[in-house]
């Protein structure tokens, strides 16, 4: 196979968030609240003639990935990038920022493009806001927590919260992530849902992120069922932004999801993108 890095960087669930609009990339995102978690994307990246991106989930393959191919070619560099992951991909798991990350961190070690955590961050949050892809899911994911972000990009000001209980999630399908981004009167109504105010715990994150996704009028019906049927067994519960999908903690979350299809049994990060390891 030759020279390769491999990198991982966990994914992200956004619970509310009001977008933020800059003259810049760097200065064009969002702020709000999530969670970073434990499963994310790994990515394996050997050099090329020219870059070729294979996506992998559970053994099944497909190719392309415009964002991460537009981040490799801003670098300069070309590169064969198979990125792996177990949670589904478009369901508001924050896995193309993931993506960016873990590509952009190994190949930075691979290329010796001497760059700083900070300069991967930012190549990556470019490439989502470009792309539409995400807003603040870089920023949460350069370390672990439950976030909050008070203002826009890589650079603003983020609280970091380390719970140890566990999160748990269900995926009801894909939802186009650019499609809502794009919309103004979708982006009206998230922002005068914004609650305005930092979690205090895991909870509190799952209660506020609900009063939003109410009020924005984001919620499919398939969502609101699953969250009716966390309602009736009071546990805290909302909908991963932007999927369609349910986030929700507490002692009967796991056995109230489990309903509704495969529960993906998450923790709290620790930690940002980091290199796994490099084959000479």
């Amino acid at each position: 196979m030759g020279r390769t890095a491999v990198a991982f960087s966990p994914g992200h669930i956004s619970g509310y968030f009001r977008r933020v609009e800059g003259s810049l990339p760097s200065s064009t995102g969002s702020v709000g609240a999530g969670v970073v978690i434990d499963e994310g994307v790994r990515s394996t990246v050997v050099p090329a003639a020219e870059t070729d991106v294979r996506v992998v989930r559970r053994g099944r393959a497909s190719t392309g990935s415009p964002p991460v191919e537009y981040a490799l070619d801003r670098l300069g560099v070309a590169a064969r990038v198979t990125t792996e992951c177990r949670l589904p991909i478009g369901a508001g798991f924050g896995l193309s920022a993931a993506a960016l990350l873990s590509t952009l961190t190994a190949a930075n070690h691979l290329f010796d493009l001497g760059l700083s955590v900070d300069e991967v961050a930012a190549r990556a949050h470019e490439a989502e806001v470009f792309h539409r892809t995400g807003l603040g899911d870089v920023a949460a994911s350069q370390a672990g927590g439950v976030v909050c972000r008070t203002g826009p990009g890589i650079h603003a000001a983020i609280t970091r919260l380390y719970p140890e209980e566990p999160l748990y999630a269900v995926s009801l399908g894909p939802l186009p992530t650019a499609s809502v981004l794009s919309s103004p009167e979708a982006m009206a109504r998230i922002a005068a849902a914004y609650p305005d105010r930092c979690p205090r715990d895991l909870a509190d994150f799952c209660l506020l992120s609900r009063g939003f996704a109410e009020k924005s009028g984001l919620i499919a019906p398939g969502v609101q069922q699953v969250l009716r049927a966390c309602d009736a067994l009071a546990v805290p519960a909302s909908m991963t932004m932007l999927g369609n999908g349910v986030f929700a903690c507490g002692d009967d979350a796991e056995r109230v999801l489990s309903r509704f299809g495969e529960v993906y049994g998450l923790r709290v990060a620790r930690r940002g993108a980091y290199l796994i390891e490099m084959k000479p």
